[in-house]
């Protein structure tokens, strides 16, 4: 019998996401992790080789039914993930189990198996098993007519887990007459619908969760879950496309229970005051405007060679601290964004043509305000093929060149998760590559709808396999909870991040989503606690916090960190 060692299960409901971005996860929790997970998803259409994959196994050409095909490092032949199938993977601790030979191989395929076969007799098909010379699970495995309603292929490498299996709930069943499933030639596909069984994808999820949760956690598990739908209406007006709407007035605050999240979607009338109510800023948000002298030249200079920060874009609210203190964060690829997140006030209508020179003033803006350590981010520029990567990577050439003592941070958009535009960032090698998680899973889709949760752990994790510092950022104030956030510090932590920052959120203006709740100084405090203590190596934490708060400080403050950590397991 297959055992994980004591630790528990940490369940993850992603929805849909991209097999390459799956795939990035997967490696940095088996790489760089020690929790146990289980990683629950769809896939876009894709055809997956496993080591010994034949691609003649493949009887179209993928790209005319809208797949992908990707190699990758499992066992087996070719497989089909869509769509309407539940995806696996499990990346855990087999206690006691270290070189990961067959024996221990085919023990935990077995242990896989048994997962998928118990899941099948309690959402109602019974007649489901194993055959021993083809891993996966069958229905009527010892009839005539045996039909493999799941796929299981696994890599067990000194008794860590990666990959796992895919559950035919109700897919397209077209794509398997596309290939041979497996390289099987004998033997036919099939699904719980097409088997007569009426379950949801929701129902599988939870039927799973909760007999991997006493398999793989002894029942001690989390688990977070992506929105599983989210209407039109739980969206932002701002999102909707209705633009930025009045700012808020101040009001009463006591009408306002910040003890509690309030849900984001049909909202009673008390909520609705209660969002109204916590548009009043408490005391310790109140900030006192300090226009010196350093923060008008500096204003001059990024005016003066017409460049736009993200200071002033944003509304970000230290701006008179970091300008006082002579630095800033330049917002390149120009001030439009083709998202509309529903918290970020940058412009979104129609983005204008790159400015090529852009790179070689902000070189100079760096030069004329002497910065040791420069902050370039961006607005996402989906309308263009590489996402804006290239003149992102001219600009830390070009800093660099001007500026060769000058660190430099760059915060990038997920550029689509394109692997080759991700990889010319890169190898610009910034300092610290910067990109933002901004919430917990279960509020993605409203916040930002055209990012995701995965994907932004993808990005992250590509980043520190190049061996960049990794930092990422957390708003808090839309809705999440306690535990959520801990276990999203948990996800960063296992991939590998090296900093994160945590802010409270501010409504720009009556379009965006409404603050659901004040944190206080104590648990932002608290929160650096949890996160340093889960290993991330800094945490910047504070209502006022926003990405680039203190980043030089927080560079060498987890370098040190990181280099403390690795001199001490060397020993």
């Amino acid at each position: 019998m297959i055992e994980t060692a004591p630790n528990p299960l940490n369940i993850r409901w992603l929805g849909k996401v991209s097999y390459n971005d799956a795939l990035a996860v997967q490696k940095a929790l088996f790489n760089r992790g020690s929790e146990n997970y289980l990683l629950l998803l769809e896939h876009p259409h894709v055809f997956t080789l496993g080591v010994r994959g034949d691609t003649s196994n493949i009887l179209v050409n993928p790209s005319d039914i809208g797949a992908d095909v990707v190699k990758t490092n499992r066992g087996g032949d070719v497989t089909y993930h869509g769509p309407g199938q539940l995806v696996g993977y499990p990346i855990l601790n087999l206690a006691g189990k270290r070189g990961g030979g067959m024996a221990d191989t085919v023990a935990y395929v077995h242990s896989v198996e048994d997962l998928v076969i118990e899941t099948l007799a309690h959402l109602g098909l019974t007649n489901c098993g194993r055959i021993d010379q083809y891993p996966g699970v069958w229905v009527d495995p010892n009839s005539a007519n045996p039909r493999k309603i799941a796929a299981v292929g696994v890599r067990l490498t000194r008794g860590r887990t990666m990959h796992g299996f895919a559950l035919n709930i109700e897919p397209d069943m077209t794509y398997f007459d596309s290939i041979i499933p497996c390289g099987i030639t004998d033997k036919s596909v099939t699904s719980l619908s097409r088997e007569g069984i009426d379950a949801s994808m929701a129902e599988a999820v939870a039927i799973v969760s909760e007999l991997a949760a006493k398999k793989w956690g002894k029942g001690n598990f989390s688990r977070m879950d992506v929105s599983w739908r989210t209407s039109q209406s739980e969206l932002s007006p701002f999102s909707k496309g209705e633009g930025p709407g009045e700012v808020l007035k101040p009001v009463e605050e006591s009408a306002l229970n910040t003890s509690q999240p309030v849900t984001i979607g049909r909202k009673s009338k008390k909520q609705k005051r209660a969002e109204i109510a916590i548009g009043k800023k408490p005391e310790w948000m109140r900030i006192k405007a300090n226009m010196g002298s350093e923060y008008r030249e500096l204003k001059k200079s990024i005016r003066s060679l017409e460049l736009t920060t993200v200071c002033e874009e944003a509304g970000c609210p230290n701006i008179f601290e970091c300008w006082g203190q002579g630095t800033a964060t330049f917002m390149a690829l120009g001030e439009r964004c083709t998202r509309a997140c529903g918290f970020c006030l940058v412009d979104t209508r129609k983005p204008q043509a790159i400015d090529h020179d852009e790179p070689r003033r902000i070189a100079k803006a760096v030069n004329q305000m002497n910065l040791e350590y420069a902050v370039i981010t961006m607005v996402a520029r989906d309308d263009l093929k590489d996402g804006g990567a290239n003149h992102i990577r001219e600009i830390i050439n070009e800093v660099r060149y001007l500026n060769p003592q000058t660190s430099v941070e760059v915060l990038i958009s997920d550029l689509k998760g394109n692997a080759d535009d991700l990889q010319t960032v890169f190898s610009a090698n910034p300092d610290v590559m910067n990109h933002n998680i901004e919430t917990v899973p279960r509020l993605q889709r409203q916040v930002r709808p055209s990012a995701g949760y995965a994907r932004s752990l993808a990005v992250l994790s590509q980043a520190k396999d190049e061996g960049l510092v990794v930092k990422s950022s957390i708003m808090v104030g839309l809705g999440e909870t306690e535990q959520e956030m801990f276990e999203t510090l948990k996800d960063l932590k296992e991939i590998g991040v090296d900093i994160v920052t945590i802010g409270q959120y501010l409504r720009p203006t009556m379009n965006h989503l409404p603050v659901q709740r004040w944190w206080t100084p104590e648990e932002f405090k608290e929160f650096k606690k949890i996160g340093e203590a889960l290993g991330i190596p800094h945490v910047e934490s504070s209502p006022l916090t926003r990405s680039s708060y203190h980043a030089k400080e927080a560079e060498t403050l987890a370098k040190n960190k990181a280099s403390s950590l690795a001199s001490s397991r060397g020993r």
